[in-house]
């Protein structure tokens, strides 16, 4: 029976009756409705149920088909659904997995049920997944795999063409097949086109690309992920650095899932939650997790309570300044997150570096005085048309003019710091920026508030 790809629509429509359907008791039809759809659509619907629904759905699913399911599911639901599961059920899994999908799953596990997964599993699952653990995770070896076709530089193309139709089936998204010698060292690669439409009787060596390099094994993903982002990559093959023994393969698919997983981390980050957050996740559990950071941002927030103590008496004399002097660092704030923003994706994209990273924090402090410049005189202006008190206006004014150049100057510089200490800079350069601009903001307002209207 062909299985039913769904859009988006039609996704959403279809967890609406099979919730209606559980409701009612229907589980035979939901059996039946979850067969006849794709592994993609199947965690779709999981990750978009509520943890009750999500259970009785999981019971549901063929067993033949949780490796595929598990593949498509993120981080925090696939590890709950697999200290669930039995180590005889996640070694039936197991079977016909990519291995670095595998590995990741036996690494999520407690060492007591990775070993008794370990010990159910054939030899040959067992070999290929302990190779794949020895590699650090988030690099080419954790991601690769192992199923490469490779050929014999003298080999003739009609010899491997005939090798391929005994074959029968080639892994996905095989564009390459790799040259290798006795040694398995890589030497190049024959694109499957040009064997396609070569003359049979050419050989191997004759045809191959002999300029093609591997990925180091040891390499991050995010610069993998970036190397088949500049070459338009299918997939590429990995090697041991130093013999340039050939190890595996990496695909576009895998790599689909490092920028996804990235752009999530990033957009997460700026929250101060982690990117494998179950939406539909357990309320405590997802308590637990917010309020760190909560708890951080309290104390940014104190701080900058505490410069406004500093100056009651101003606040006191003067009301006017007490309902003007939030937008100093609104703009400040605005202004700096622009900057952090740009500088965060350069660094995710391998832009920024020693090489440039001076000119480019004196752009951005530059950019931030002209902003800071022009803003202020706008609102000097409208302050003096709208109170009629011009030394207000160009005490606003000025302070602007200092947190939005500073705002400029932070939001450079402090993600650069950030990962110059090993600190994800999406994850705490917001909440830093924000404390910045804030403190700067109110000391700068109320500092010449008091120095100039006291006095």
């Amino acid at each position: 029976m062909p299985i039913e790809v769904l859009d988006s629509e039609t996704t959403d429509q279809r967890l609406n009756q099979l919730t209606q359907a559980l409701g009612s008791g229907m589980f035979v039809h939901v059996r039946s409705m979850l067969h006849d759809m794709a592994a993609s659509d199947i965690a779709f619907i999981l990750e978009s149920s509520p943890p009750r629904t999500r259970q009785v759905l999981w019971q549901l699913i063929d067993q033949q088909h949780t490796g595929e399911i598990l593949d498509e599911l993120g981080e925090e639901l696939k590890d709950t659904l697999i200290t669930q599961m039995s180590p005889e059920r996640v070694a039936k899994a197991a079977k016909g997995m990519d291995t670095d999908d595998l590995a990741y799953i036996l690494r999520s596990l407690p060492d007591s049920v990775f070993n008794q997964v370990l010990q159910s599993m054939t030899a040959q699952d067992r070999a290929r997944v302990e190779q794949a653990l020895s590699y650090p995770e988030d690099t080419a070896g954790s991601i690769m795999n192992t199923d490469t076709v490779t050929v014999r530089p003298d080999v003739t193309i009609d010899v491997i063409l005939r090798y391929l139709r005994i074959r029968g089936e080639l892994p996905d998204a095989t564009d390459t097949l790799y040259v290798v010698d006795k040694r398995d060292s890589l030497l190049g690669g024959v694109r499957i086109t040009d064997l396609l439409t070569c003359d049979p009787n050419a050989s191997v060596r004759e045809i191959m690309n002999d300029d093609l390099e591997g990925i180091p094994v040891a390499m991050d993903d995010g610069e993998v992920a970036q190397l088949f982002e500049r070459h338009d990559w299918v997939s590429a093959p990995v090697v041991e650095e130093e013999t340039n023994r050939l190890l595996g393969r990496i695909t576009i698919d895998d790599i689909v899932d490092v920028i996804r997983e990235d752009a999530e981390h990033s957009m997460m980050g700026m929250a101060g939650m982690d990117d494998d957050t179950d939406t539909f996740g357990p309320v405590v559990k997802s308590t637990l997790r917010r309020s760190l950071w909560l708890t951080i941002n309290l104390f940014a927030a104190l701080l900058a309570a505490s410069v406004s103590n500093m100056f009651e008496n101003t606040l006191e004399q003067f009301a006017t300044i007490a309902i003007l002097m939030t937008i100093v660092p609104s703009m400040g704030g605005v202004a700096g997150n622009q900057t952090l923003a740009l500088v965060i994706r350069g660094i995710a994209l391998g832009q920024i570096g020693q090489s440039n990273s001076r000119w480019l924090i004196g752009k951005e402090l530059a950019i931030g005085f002209l902003n800071g410049l022009l803003w202020s005189l706008l609102v000097f202006a409208a302050i003096w048309l709208w109170k009629g008190d011009i030394a207000l206006g160009g005490l606003i004014g000025g302070a602007m003019l200092i947190n939005m150049t500073v705002a400029g100057l932070a939001g450079a510089c402090i993600p650069l710091l950030l990962k110059k200490f090993n600190i994800d800079p999406a994850l705490a350069g917001g909440m830093v920026l924000t404390t910045v601009t804030d403190v700067i903001g109110l000391f700068a307002f109320l500092g010449l508030a008091t120095l100039f209207l006291l006095n």
